[in-house]
């Protein structure tokens, strides 16, 4: 005989995993209430879901859009599905809602996923780490090893789909992402993102008082 699920337990597996009301349920009905082991139950069958339909073509989906506080970040994504239907679903354009903004949320996020990032931003990466003073006098095999092992932790910082969910840092965005394919039946694809910041790229003008000082002295002289 199955144990009795309260609506307040369902509600709040939901919330941390992103899967479907039932399957809510049936996983704590399974686990007998353990939320804990009933998460990990949902991830398996969600992550088991999801990569057999990643393969699939994803050509719909919407542009979203997030401007922070304060109007100085601006992000706009395309998040991509099979077809129209699922984009109307308010799941879908939820998470693409909290993707928008957890690009504006991460500095270093530049990139969908490492396998995006060029490999002369690599090579960089490779070389500060070399010339680091902490590294120089140990043998070659483990400078390799520590170089290989920071240069991978940067490229994942560089990653969306790496980063800590931020309403939910106990999963990955690839893994919200691999929970909404299981939710909605359907793949679910970053394509791009673009982020904006307030007066990036521009050269700001540094006045210099002394400078500004003698010119206008040298002014006031010549005027006399």
């Amino acid at each position: 005989m199955s144990i009795q699920i309260s609506a307040q337990s369902v509600k709040e597996l939901r919330n941390k995993t992103g899967a479907g009301m039932m399957d809510c349920k049936k996983a704590l009905q399974a686990s007998d209430g353990n939320i804990t082991i009933a998460i990990e139950n949902l991830r398996k069958k969600g992550l088991a879901i999801a990569d057999k339909k990643m393969s699939r073509i994803a050509t719909e989906g919407i542009i979203e859009s997030y401007i922070h506080a304060g109007s100085k970040i601006g992000v706009l994504i395309e998040l991509n599905c099979e077809t129209d239907f699922v984009a109307r679903r308010e799941e879908f354009q939820k998470l693409s809602k909290d993707i928008a903004m957890q690009i504006a949320a991460c500095p270093s996020v530049s990139y969908v996923n490492t396998n995006d990032i060029p490999k002369h931003i690599i090579e960089s990466e490779t070389r500060i780490e070399l010339g680091k003073e902490d590294i120089r006098k140990k043998p070659k095999e483990i400078q390799d090893k520590i170089v290989d092992g920071r240069v991978e932790k940067r490229l994942k910082e560089m990653a969306l789909l790496n980063q800590p969910f931020i309403r939910n840092t106990d999963i990955t965005i690839e893994e919200l992402i691999k929970n909404h394919i299981s939710l909605l039946g359907e793949n679910i694809q970053v394509r791009r993102f673009q982020k904006f910041i307030l007066g990036s790229g521009l050269e700001k003008k540094e006045k210099n008082f002394i400078n500004e000082v003698s010119s206008m002295v040298e002014q006031s002289q010549e005027s006399r």
